[in-house]
């Protein structure tokens, strides 16, 4: 029987956000992570307007369906006097830590400030009778000390409330691009473009630097660190990525400083194809584990490689995703398309991989056997679903890397792709195959039988 995943079948589900034309973005509302909670049931956002939009999913509906659940404003926009720079209120990552009771924690940081965010249903509570009044219309005032009675108080309503339980403040002095919670869930790690720091979560105002990659001269600086992760089981091992085009795994029982990797993970670079832009494009810009540890799944401008943890000279699988846009590189250069960083996930079965391209353009692999469905989180499935006509691309996939499948390069013209339109976000549900997309400022969730 053939794999639903692999041969197009996925449908276009829900989508949530403005539906005006891109020209009327507001750049607040612009989504910048999405992030799945552990059991799937719950789904968050954050624009960067700072804010963090939650999700629960909605039992009353049959498949894989969410509502809104609450909005906060997480971060605000600041200013440091003394390096006279604006801290923008972006939400660059949200994490959340696994669920101990009925409230929810999750992480969110933007470029200098980390918060741990508790939310959680309270009941607001009124004074329903007093001395003055029962409730439905006033009494005479109590004449003696034996006529006073003690207030009683109803329940009004039932509100959900996010608090900031921690602020992990001034620890980076670089722009914080990733966080991670460890496995053990009382620890996580930070990290900027030198540094990763290592927090207890219960702690806000001390952090272990576990890595430093600073020169002592900033003239002899040559790579920068562009994401890192824990290790999903073991959790004294995390990665980190940098922009020279390897994945280092460190094992913080080794030393307290992990400077020292237990394992580099580089292809060598091919001499004849280097130009000008190969550094630029080598850089990777987001690491994964697999679900069971085993495997590493990388992003680069050009392609996603799959990683065998126990083999560090090649990866087990290259997939091309920009080949088409090779020979567009200097366009790409002038325009800053060439730094953009698309993200890369996992699905839930590790069996299946997903990361964005442009105009809104994502594509979703088979890891074993490389068969490859190209989706467009666009605003005319939505549309069309209103209309009840049939849907473009948006819902069913265009299925490639199979006889009488056509290449992606070839399904439309380069002048016709949109570089504004672009899947930079992305997240997949860890027990289904449902997928939650950031397209500018709408969240797309498609899903597949």
């Amino acid at each position: 029987m053939e794999d639903p995943l692999s041969s197009g079948g996925w449908r276009f589900a829900q989508c949530f956000g403005d539906k005006g034309d891109i020209d009327d973005i507001t750049e607040a509302d612009i989504i910048s992570t999405v992030e799945f909670d552990s059991t799937g049931n719950y789904l968050a956002t954050g624009d960067k307007g700072g804010r963090v939009v939650l999700f629960e999913r909605n039992e009353m509906k049959k498949g894989c369906e969410y509502k809104f659940y609450t909005e906060f404003q997480s971060h605000e926009p600041e200013f440091d006097y003394l390096k006279s720079l604006e801290i923008e209120e972006k939400i660059n990552k949200i994490k959340w830590c696994k669920r101990q009771n009925s409230a929810h924690f999750l992480l969110s940081t933007n470029d200098k400030t980390i918060k741990l965010w508790k939310v959680f249903e309270k009941s607001l509570r009124v004074v329903s009778e007093s001395n003055h009044h029962n409730g439905q219309h006033p009494k005479p005032p109590p004449q003696s000390a034996s006529q006073l009675t003690l207030p009683g108080m109803a329940m009004q309503d039932n509100i959900i409330a996010a608090v900031p339980r921690k602020v992990y403040a001034n620890a980076h002095a670089y722009h914080i691009h990733s966080i991670s919670v460890n496995s053990d869930q009382e620890t996580y790690i930070s990290a900027d473009d030198l540094r990763i720091n290592l927090w207890n979560l219960n702690i806000s105002d001390q952090s272990f630097n576990i890595v430093d990659i600073k020169p002592v001269n900033m003239e002899e600086l040559t790579e920068v660190i562009t994401s890192t992760e824990f290790h999903p089981i073991h959790c004294n091992l995390f990665m980190y990525s940098s922009s020279k085009s390897n994945i280092k795994l460190a094992d913080m029982r080794e030393s307290a400083l992990c400077d020292r990797h237990a394992k580099c993970f580089e292809e060598e670079e091919d001499p004849s194809t280097r130009s000008f832009f190969s550094e630029i494009i080598s850089s990777i810009s987001d690491v994964k584990f697999s679900h069971d540890g085993r495997y590493i799944l990388s992003r680069d401008y050009l392609s996603l490689k799959i990683w065998d943890i126990n083999m560090e000279n090649r990866p087990v699988k290259t997939i091309p995703i920009h080949d088409h846009l090779r020979g567009k590189l200097c366009d790409l250069y002038e325009n800053d398309c060439i730094f953009d960083k698309f993200e890369c996930v996992w699905g839930g079965d590790d069996k299946h991989v997903l990361t964005g391209s442009y105009h809104n353009y994502f594509r979703i692999y088979d890891s074993e056997n490389l068969s490859d469905v190209v989706l467009q989180a666009d605003k005319s499935a939505f549309k069309a679903r209103k209309i009840g006509g049939a849907m473009p691309g948006s819902k069913l996939g265009v299925k490639n890397g199979r006889p009488g499948g056509t290449p992606f390069k070839d399904t439309m013209p380069l002048e016709a792709l949109d570089f504004n339109k672009k899947i930079l976000h992305a997240s997949w549900h860890p027990r289904e195959n449902t997928i939650a997309i950031a397209a500018t400022n709408n969240l797309f969730l498609y899903s597949a039988a």
